[in-house]
Parts: structure tokens; sequence; C-alpha cells
């Protein structure tokens, strides 16, 4: 008696000496300035139901309410008039319940790690041979084969902790397992630190707030659900804030010019099969080709055979799973000073060097800061700030996770045409031919006519292959150029990046920079570094 039942959302229950009363549809929490409510009210044990809509903060209402009830229920209008205000209370009390279980709801998770949960990952990130045993906890949480991709890609998703993250897209044709792989590894990276997004609007990312984006992952499924969005997902990720100017009217109607900032950094990685159409982003982005060789397909097909035969140690790919996870979550924010940057250099091969050089040095930072556990930390002598420094192991390491994406970026042509030509000259050379016609490639390495004279306009456009016309038929055929192209580039690559390492070796012999902390100076009231004497 006397207390208000909710158990049924859309049908609460207050009950009395006097009345018994309904509250039919539940409470609204949008307007607080109103508690507007339909009631059902009868005597206990009648079947005399009145039915009214009204805001019980209205006076004028509950007042002409109290006396319509005490004509049709015949009940004093003061026992009526005190049932309303008591109910209003209690109603009043349980719209503030409701909004506070809202706020919890729509809150952010953020999971508290336990004591053995913080040791374990933090011994983990002690061990020797860290990167490699990264990698084998990533195939082991279910990602299987793209050795180099799965490590690259964790990596680049862990550098949305720092202040220069990077970016990634993965490419490949259709049904290869671009999106598979993305969220696989996305699965890696805490629920708390990571926003998917299937499709956006073209205002979708001015609306979120001030500080809500910094240093989250941004997942896109497809980016050709996300074109409207492209270009302030470009600006997230170089200027690292986004700004719009709209028209607003406040509460007394003065039209107003108002801006809204969304503030990054934030690492964004998408999936597509168009490289072309998506250049500008691209350029911003690692790009990750997905490996479509028939050894990955016997590599996922096993696996799938497995699951369907219920051979599969589940739990163990959610132990190491929830193990990378918390890696993630004792990760602290820390600067990475790389104290090599100015002896590293880019092949010249390299299209757009200034900003494929800034993704090298940010992936070696990337690789430090996953590392920080095993640096030691240091304190700049004038400013207190705390920082770790490269190693040349972490040079070495990201020089052999970068090759191949340097190796892309050298390219003339599109990966999926690249992709095609290397296996065009694998079918020659195990053939012995030298020579090739249309009709046989399209049986051979099964290619659809159109996507065929689309890699080939691109290659003869390039000059990797020739157009041959043949004397007796008068028909034509086609030669490979040059079949050694792209072994010559890849040792060129190789050979850029061994030289820099022999430096490196040499500086660490003679005078290594990374025994004590650069010296700083002062000048216009900003901290400087000393300019370090070249070799």
């Amino acid at each position: 008696m006397n207390a208000l039942n909710t158990s049924n959302p859309n049908n609460y229950q207050y009950t009395t000496q006097h009345f018994e009363i309904h509250i039919l549809g539940g409470l609204k929490t949008n307007k607080l300035e109103s508690l507007r409510v339909t009631l059902s009210l009868q005597k206990p044990d009648q079947h005399n139901v009145l039915r009214h809509s009204l805001d019980l903060y209205n006076d004028n209402q509950v007042e002409k309410f109290t006396r319509t009830i005490a004509e049709r229920l015949e009940i004093g209008t003061s026992i009526t008039r005190q049932t309303l205000q008591v109910l209003t209370k209690e109603l009043e009390n349980h719209r503030f319940l409701l909004l506070e279980k809202e706020q919890q709801a729509a809150a952010p998770y953020y999971k508290n790690l336990g004591a053995l949960e913080t040791k374990e990952a933090e011994t983990f990130l002690k061990k020797k041979n860290l990167l490699e045993k990264t990698n084998e906890l990533i195939g082991k949480s279910g990602v299987i084969g793209e050795h180099a991709n799965r490590l690259l890609m964790y990596l680049i998703f862990t550098s949305r902790l720092t202040n220069n993250p990077l970016h990634c897209i993965s490419l490949g044709s259709s049904g290869v397992g671009k999106t598979h792989l993305q969220s696989k590894v996305a699965e890696l990276i805490p629920e708390e630190d990571k926003i998917e997004i299937t499709v956006l609007s073209a205002n979708a990312f001015y609306y979120f707030n001030r500080t809500e984006l910094q240093h989250k992952l941004i997942l896109i499924e497809d980016l050709d659900g996300a074109e409207n969005v492209l270009y302030p997902l470009r600006e997230l990720q170089s200027k690292k804030r986004i700004t719009k100017t709209v028209v607003h009217k406040d509460v007394k109607g003065t039209t107003k010019t108002i801006h809204l900032t969304v503030e990054g950094p934030v690492s964004v990685a998408g999936c597509t099969t168009q490289e072309s159409i998506y250049e500008d982003n691209s350029n911003r982005s690692f790009l990750l080709y997905i490996d479509e060789s028939p050894e990955q397909d016997k590599r996922i097909m096993n696996y799938q055979r497995l699951i369907s035969a219920g051979k599969l140690n589940e739990q163990e790919q959610l132990k190491a799973g929830e193990l990378l996870r918390n890696v993630q979550r004792v990760l602290k924010p820390i600067k990475v000073i790389n104290p090599f940057a100015e002896y590293l250099e880019l092949p010249e091969s390299v299209f757009k060097p200034r900003r494929t050089n800034s993704h090298y040095l940010q992936f070696i930072e990337a690789i430090t800061f996953y590392c920080q556990r095993q640096r030691q930390k240091k304190y700049d002598e004038n400013t207190g700030e705390e920082y770790i420094e490269t190693t040349i192991e972490d040079i070495q390491a990201a020089n052999e996770l970068i090759t191949e994406v340097l190796l892309r970026k050298s390219d003339t042509i599109t990966g999926a045409t690249r992709n095609h030509l290397e296996c065009l000259k694998a079918y020659l050379k195990e053939n012995k031919q030298t020579r090739f016609t249309n009709a046989e490639i399209r049986k051979s390495l099964r290619v659809k006519e159109t996507t065929l004279r689309r890699y080939n306009k691109q290659l003869l456009e390039e000059n990797y292959i020739r157009r041959i016309k043949k004397t007796k038929s008068k028909s034509y055929c086609f030669e490979v150029v040059d079949v050694d192209e792209y072994t010559n580039l890849r040792q060129q690559i190789d050979d850029a990046l061994n030289a820099c390492m022999s430096r490196l070796e040499t500086v660490r012999g003679d005078s290594p920079p990374a025994t004590s902390p650069p010296t700083r100076h002062r000048q216009n009231g900003e901290v400087k570094k000393q300019k370090v004497n070249e070799l």
C-alpha cells in the first residue's frame, strides 16, 4: 500500500486505501520541466474507471482533475489532492532514478584491471622478442596467416595512444577477407577505445563531443559506405581536429553563429577494393594488401574445417585475445624520442617521400611506444618531461615489417594490377614462355575479360608489357618488358634500408647518441633542441 510499483515499465501501479491508480505508458525522461502522464483511477473493487492525461506540474490541470475525480468517484477533494501530491513526488523520484540509469548506460565502458591481470600484461610487455611473441599471440586469437599484415595492423592500432597515430587501408579483391582481418585484429583493442562505423552522414563527425574521439580507433567496414565523410576524416588525420561553423537559435530565439569543434588525434582503418578512388586517403595511410595466394586459401579453409568439426580450442583464443586487450590497457602515454632519426633515409624510388618519410618515423616511434616497458625512462633536464628513446633494434624491426609497404609505395601501378602482373610472370616462367595472348591468360589465370582489359591498359601505359604483331596471322600478342623489374625494385629498397642500418651501427660504435638526453636551450621562450653535428 502507498508504494509505487514499477515492475511493468508500461503500466506503473499506485494503490492506496481510497484509490487504485495506474500510470499508463510509464514516464518520459526527455522533458524535466513537465511531468506529463496518463492516469487510470478507480476505487478499489469497483469498475467505475476514470482515465485522463495531464501535466502533474500544472496546478490548474491538477485542480480541475481533482474536482472531476470528486464528482465521478464521489471522494473528497482533500483526499484526492493529497493522493495526487504524494503520487507526483513518487513519480518524480522514480524519474530521477531512470535518468541516472540512462546516464550510466550511455557512459563509455572502462574495464578496471585486477592485480593479476595487470601483472600478467606487464610481464608480457617485458618479454624478450616482444613483437614476435605478440604476433604469435595474435595468431592464437584467431587471425589466420597474414603474419606481417596482422602485426603491422596491431601496431598501427596501438599508435592511437600516441600524439601521432598511424592509419591503414586494407586492399584486395572482393571476398578475400579484408574486413575479416580488420575486424579480428580490432577485437584485440579494448571496446572503450574504438568506434565501429558502417555508414555515416556528411555531418556526423562534427556532432561528436569535443574530446569524444581523442585517441580512439575509428573502424570503417567499407570506405564505399563512408564517402560523405572522407573530407572531415582526412582533416582529422592531418590536422587532428575539425571545425564547422553553423547557425543556431538560442532559447530566446536569437540567431547566433557557433563553432562545432571535434578534436583528435585518431587512428583510422578502412577496407576497399578500389585503391585509385581513395587516393587522397591512401596517401595518409599504410596500404596493406591482403594475401590472395593459394597457400593462404588453404590455411583459411583448414581453419574453417576445424571450426566446423569442433576441434578448435576456443578457450585458448579467448584467453589470447583478452591478454592482448589488457596489454593495450596497461600502456601509458609517454613521449618517444628517436635519437637516430637524422641518419634514416628512405629509398629514392619511394613516391611522395615527404609523407612516406613521416609515416616511417612514426611507425618506428609506435614500436618504441609498444616496447615502453623495456625502455629506460629519461627526463629532460630543463622541462622535467618524461620520455623514452628508440633503439636500433626498434628500427630494425620496423624495417622488416615496412619493407612490403615501401615496395608498394614505390610501384607505379595499383596493387591489383601488380598482383596480376606477378601471377602472369609466374605463369610464363612455369611454361617457359615469353609471349602470351589475352585468350590464353583468361583461360589459364581465370581472369574476366573486362578485368584483364583494365589490367592490360595500365600495364601498356606504364610500359610493363608491349604489344607485338604476329607476322603470319597479323594478330596481336603481348610480351613482358622486364621480368626482373619488381625483384630489382625490392633489392633497391633492401639495400637502402641495410645501408641505413650499417650507418646506425657505426654511430652506435663510435658515439652512441642514445646514451644521454639531448642538450637543449631556450630561444624566444621556447625550448629548442641543440643541433647535432652530422657525421
